[in-house]
């Protein structure tokens, strides 16, 4: 009677395949599944002594799927491996028994064909840019903006020791391709009770400072690259971006590029005692076609919706800026700017210690370092760690007034002071006034906030230690400075490449090999399931708007529901990262579908979930990663979150083997064979737009002195006199419109001139 029951639940289950293929995305998540249910009914079949799992028989060609020879690893909870919640306990031994025979098909590549139901590739020209529904109700001049934003983006003076910019880690195609202090410990780690257990250890190198070589990638390194079993070494450090040096933020001088700033000792980033620039814990992510993301950083935090503070959107119920109704009368009011992701994003490193702040800077801080100075107003600079500081220090500064601006710079090349640095005629203040309505700017009266977090509108100021004041301009700086990066990076798409032209309907525009790279690419290596629509990437403001909560129904079965566009794809085991599936600052979860489930996500997201989520369906989020487009890949190396691979052909032996951490990937093993790979690798350098390369318009830019490390190296740095190591400094030049000879690749030997030690 079991057997007749186990034949015929094996037929009803036969039919999955096809109710899958037919699913958007359902291919992919089925075979997240697969993985996890492989490893429970191993378990089950080994308690009911049907057969055991040997390494001889995993390694057998008449495996019918993959084996996991670590059993006891596995059960054991090493690896920082996470099991899917209840998956094998909600299922009767009999419906386990059924499902594994149908997915190991899948798994193994039995069924072929292309899937269907995903977005076809297209030229990204046919993708309107994502803007918010409201713009008008706060710029009233957008090409104004983009030359604020531009200016901001790439002005050293907004970091707190005067020389870090959002640009210094993104001035290589848009991305970041220093390789010297560049190596951040796993610092993400978590227990298996997702207790914090940072990773303080460097295995690359031993120390910070120290020079990356290509012999030190992939990190995870294996004698067989397409076995995952053959294990030679395996290192968890990230591959990053180095910021600023640990210091606390005491006071901004307005005037003063640099902050008044305190040093701390630095347990994990120094060198013999000696504090050296600290490394981002995930690697940087280029800004070029950022603006097609529905949700910005790997790990989405950035939201779609921006509140004009920070980057947390309708999440942070307090954030809220102030509109003057007269120039006598202002109002605290709330905001929201959909399709304005890169705006949350953007008002997030200048208050990262990591990356251009001092611990403790305020944006309105920052407003005021870069402002004209308001004598009525000295009392002002102790502020809590808001948006306001920055303005207060920068107001007073020349834009760019460190850097030398292009005269052919399209954006910025009339108001350039060539051959002198900076802009002539202009400052922040001209800048923001130029390109925002005067509602957010224009008031008689200033903020007064009193040492209890207080705010009070006043006319005249106090002179009050016990207070600080904002000028309205000052207040709201998060708002202009967050829109108008968003507005320059908007202009930031590459779209002229060779599979833009090819399948705009030159024929010619694609080699034959690249051609077969495309068919490979759409067909046996599965990569458009994740990397799909002109912008090449599910988690695209069109594929999100059209299914936010991605859905894998399987009748009789639990349900397993996603972020659209996130993925575990097996880079690193999850509890090094858990990414999308941690916590935001106000201890709820970034994860879209854990908010659906908590019956949150239509007040912190703004909008309903376009699914109903339960404690029945299977939630697929610890370890997800934000799935990104791939034009200008051939450009952007290290890659992955952690950085960890070298080459494009790293990256597809990694696809090709199914991920290195097996036990958690949605990856088939695609068994690719060498020609196959090289197709493929030819085809992603078909993504590459030419004009990122000699960084031609819209991708020029103004000079650049870009932090690489110290003098010396991960054993001995030069103390500068105040606990920090001397800082070694490249120079990229500035470039007009008609673009240059580009920057080098990662790893590849520089042409940038050391220019200073200080």
């Amino acid at each position: 009677m079991e057997i007749l029951r186990i034949v015929s639940l094996g037929l009803l289950f036969a039919t999955f395949p096809m109710f899958l293929l037919l699913t958007c995305k359902g291919r992919f998540l089925l075979k997240s599944m697969v993985v996890e249910i492989k490893h429970g009914i191993r378990s089950l079949l080994k308690n009911l002594k049907l057969w055991s799992f040997n390494d001889r028989e995993s390694r057998g060609a008449s495996s019918k799927f993959p084996v996991d020879t670590k059993l006891q690893r596995w059960e054991s909870g090493e690896s920082g491996y996470v099991k899917l919640n209840g998956v094998v306990s909600k299922l009767s031994k009999t419906i386990t028994i059924a499902v594994i025979i149908v997915a190991a098909v899948i798994a193994g590549n039995t069924v072929s064909g292309q899937v269907t139901g995903l977005p076809p590739l297209a030229s990204l020209k046919t993708v309107s840019v994502p803007e918010p529904d409201n713009l008008g109700d706060f710029v009233k001049d957008k090409v104004a903006a983009i030359k604020l934003g531009k200016a901001l983006f790439w002005d050293m003076q907004v970091g707190s020791d005067g020389l870090t910019s959002c640009a210094t880690c993104h001035f290589h195609a848009g991305a970041d391709s220093r390789s010297k202090n560049q190596i951040s410990p796993g610092l993400m780690r978590l227990n298996a009770d997702r207790t914090e257990n940072p990773d303080t250890v460097f295995n690359v190198g031993g120390r910070p400072n120290y020079q990356l070589k290509p012999e030190d990638f992939p990190f995870h390194k294996l004698s067989n690259p397409n076995d995952p079993t053959t294990v030679v070494s395996d290192r968890n450090d990230i591959t990053s971006s180095q910021g600023v040096i640990n210091t606390k933020f005491v006071d901004v001088i307005p005037g003063n590029a640099e902050d008044q700033v305190r040093l701390k000792p630095d347990p994990v980033f120094n060198v013999g005692g000696i504090n050296v620039r600290r490394v981002e814990p995930r690697n940087a992510p280029t800004t070029i076609n950022a603006v097609f993301n529905f949700r910005n950083f790997w790990d989405g935090r950035a939201q779609n919706i921006f509140n004009g503070v920070n980057s947390f959107g309708l999440r942070d119920s307090h954030a809220s800026v102030v509109k003057a109704q007269t120039p006598n009368q202002l109002k605290f009011v709330k905001i929201s700017l959909n399709n304005s992701s890169l705006a949350s994003q953007a008002v997030d490193p200048p208050l990262s210690s990591f990356e251009e702040s001092s611990d403790g800077l305020t944006f309105q801080e920052i407003g005021d370092k870069f402002g004209s100075i308001d004598h009525k107003s000295d009392s002002v600079g102790k502020g809590k760690k808001l948006p306001r500081k920055l303005a207060k220090k920068l107001f007073p500064l020349r834009p760019l007034g460190k850097q030398l601006v292009h005269p052919q710079d399209s954006v910025l090349g009339t108001d350039s002071r060539w051959p002198e640095p900076g802009l002539r005629n202009k400052s922040y203040d001209r800048l923001i006034k130029d390109a925002f309505k005067p509602e957010w700017w224009k008031s008689n009266q200033l903020i007064q906030i009193d040492a209890k977090g207080v705010r009070t509108f006043v006319k005249k100021p106090d002179r009050s230690l016990e207070t600080n004041e904002y000028r309205l301009i000052e207040y709201n700086f998060s708002l202009f400075f967050g829109l108008a990066i968003q507005m320059y990076e908007s202009t930031l798409i590459a779209n002229d490449t060779p599979l833009d032209r090819f399948l705009e309907g030159n024929t010619t525009a694609l080699t034959g090999q690249q051609q077969r790279g495309k068919q490979l690419f759409e067909g046996k290596a599965q990569c458009n399931i994740c990397h799909n629509g002109a912008e090449l990437s599910s988690a695209s403001v069109s594929s999100v708007q059209k299914q936010r909560i991605g859905i894998l129904n399987i009748p009789n079965f639990s349900r397993f529901v996603f972020d659209n566009g996130f993925f575990n794809i097996g880079i690193r085991p999850t509890l090094e990262d858990v990414s999308v599936g941690g916590n935001d600052p106000f201890g709820n979860p970034l994860s879209e579908t854990r908010l659906a489930l908590m019956g949150t996500f239509q007040r912190l997201l703004g909008s309903p979930s376009n699914t109903t989520v339960s404690s029945k369906d299977t939630i697929l989020a610890d370890g997800s990663f934000k799935t990104p487009g791939l034009r200008n890949v051939e450009l952007t190396a290290p890659y992955f979150h952690n950085g960890g691979s070298l080459t494009l052909q790293q990256v597809i032996e990694l696809y090709n083997r199914g991920g290195d951490f097996r036990k958690q990937s949605a990856l088939a093993v695609l068994r690719l064979t060498e020609a196959e790979k090289n197709d493929l690798v030819a085809f992603l350098k078909s993504l590459t737009d030419e004009r990122v390369r000699y960084e031609k318009a819209p991708f020029d830019h103004p000079q650049l002195f870009v932090p690489n490390g110290h003098p010396g190296d991960s054993t001995y740095v030069i103390n500068n006199g105040t606990g920090k190591a001397t800082d070694s400094l490249l120079e990229i030049a500035a470039v007009g419109s008609y673009g240059g000879n580009g920057t080098p690749n990662f790893l590849v030997t520089s042409r940038h001139k050391t220019v200073v030690s200080k």
